[in-house]
């Protein structure tokens, strides 16, 4: 427990320099921008007193290294900053679109979880047979399609031709939990990739364990082979399985404006989306505050439990 403890602290403090980088790198990025911000947001007829308000609220008056601070010591309160086209508190339009996003992310992380842990373990019973086969051509198959392809092909068939499911979430508002079929289509090219990652994986894991000095050991000493595979070879075989696993997530929340955009989720990537194509930079520096610090904190999660999984499998700090 004290190799634990050591290894959360060090996991912590990496993570809180972390998210100090996502902070300077996103307010740099932000800073690099091309052209005068307060220009390009005043429209292509701007006026002189839109643009100096538009630069006070930006603090753009003032030294880049104040305003640096000022963000900052507001991020530590919550305050995310103030929309410059709509006038609302960004903190807002996480509240309005993080309910679709989670949503999809959720459904998808409850379909991925067993199907590819599952069917991992079953290619790896059943290494070199047909089984094995026929999952590993399926799954690198539909690996090989990209989400926009796949989206745009799912729609044509099950939406357009044959009426099956609304193409779209258009006129369905945020809660999507009221009108279900609008779900599947979307839910489905989110999860067509992860699960056949975590199938190669779970399924390199199961391989490498099963085939370990202790598992053949203890089926000497006429341990069940059930017993072997789920109690002994399935917690080493999901170590780097959970590591993927929160990049997956990361993804599903942070990374998702193909699949919304094509299915007009009103999610935070939509969200996103709107805020580059206005400029409207409080919001795309406040989101990306928010995906940065998401992305830390799943991998801390993910390190943690696979270090807690298979302490010799050299997880480094």
């Amino acid at each position: 427990m004290s190799g634990l403890r050591s290894f959360v602290a060090r996991r912590l403090l990496l993570g809180v320099a972390q998210i100090a980088a996502v902070v300077l790198l996103v307010f740099a990025l932000t800073e690099a921008l091309p052209g005068d911000a307060a220009v390009a947001l005043a429209g292509d007829q701007p006026d002189p007193a839109r643009i100096e308000a538009i630069r006070t609220a930006l603090e753009l008056d003032r030294p880049a290294w104040e305003r640096l601070v000022h963000w900052a010591a507001g991020l530590l309160h919550g305050d995310l900053g103030t929309s410059l086209t709509s006038g609302r508190p960004v903190v807002r339009y996480l509240a309005d679109a993080f309910g679709p996003t989670l949503l999809l992310a959720a459904l998808t992380v409850a379909l991925l979880v067993p199907a590819g842990v599952g069917l991992g373990v079953l290619a790896a019973r059943y290494e070199g047979r047909p089984v094995d086969r026929l999952i590993s051509s399926v799954t690198l198959a539909v690996y090989a399609v990209p989400e926009f392809a796949l989206g745009v092909l799912l729609v044509t068939v099950f939406a357009l031709r044959l009426g099956w499911l609304p193409p779209t979430a258009v006129g369905h508002g945020t809660d999507l939990l009221a009108h279900p079929g609008v779900l599947v289509l979307p839910v489905l090219v989110l999860l067509a990739r992860p699960v056949c990652s975590l199938v190669r994986l779970v399924r390199a894991g199961m391989i490498d364990a099963l085939a370990s000095p202790y598992v053949a050991h203890a089926l000497r000493y006429g341990v069940s082979g059930a017993r072997v595979r789920y109690l002994h070879a399935l917690p080493h075989a999901l170590a780097p399985a959970v590591q993927q696993l929160a990049r997956t997530i990361d993804w599903l929340l942070c990374g998702v404006v193909v699949v919304e955009t094509l299915f007009v989720v009103p999610g935070l990537g939509t969200v996103l989306l709107g805020a580059v194509a206005e400029r409207d930079v409080p919001v795309v520096q406040g989101l990306a505050v928010v995906f940065g610090v998401v992305t830390v904190v799943l991998n801390l999660g993910a390190d943690v439990i696979a270090h807690r999984l298979a302490p010799r499998a050299g997880v480094a700090a």
